[in-house]
């Protein structure tokens, strides 16, 4: 299984880069994993929250494949612990996914498309974050629920 992690607009702090960096090299002794950033819609200040949200559904559409599952991170969503992300990782290996893809959206969420298409949200806490943090939390999780399934010692229980 590859792992994809979509997220709408650049990341411009520094640190928030080299940190996800190191977590993408990390995961990369696990799994294949790829982050790919959508750019930022030009022009939304002539745009409406419903115009801007379509825009970037289309956009998040045109980088998935038929048989990819697409995973929203969303502030209604379930809430795991980190070893209940293992075991939710662990089942989408086993059921023979090919590309699972989380999906992080821009400042007003998702079209109705993206949520039509999506086969599931998760939520990362009831706090509202940076979508800039949000990718660095997403990109951690993952490894820690990979070390979880091996029984590596990142995680203590």
């Amino acid at each position: 299984m590859t792992i994809k992690l979509l997220a709408i607009g650049k990341t411009d702090n520094k640190n928030l880069q080299a940190l996800i960096a190191e977590y993408e090299k990390r995961l990369g002794h696990y799994i294949k994993f790829n982050l790919d950033i959508i750019p930022d819609i030009k022009n939304v200040k002539n745009l409406s929250e419903a115009q801007q949200k379509e825009k970037e559904g289309e956009l998040i559409l045109k980088k998935l494949s038929p048989t990819d599952v697409l995973i929203l991170l969303d502030e209604n969503g379930k809430q795991f612990t980190s070893v209940d992300f293992s075991d939710y990782l662990q089942k989408k290996m086993n059921a023979g996914i090919k590309q699972l893809v989380f999906v992080i959206g821009g400042p007003y969420g998702f079209s109705d498309i993206i949520y039509a298409t999506a086969k599931g949200k998760i939520s990362l806490s009831k706090m509202t974050f940076s979508h800039q943090m949000v990718r660095l939390f997403v990109v951690e999780q993952i490894y820690r629920g990979f070390t979880i399934l091996r029984n590596e010692p990142y995680h203590h229980r």
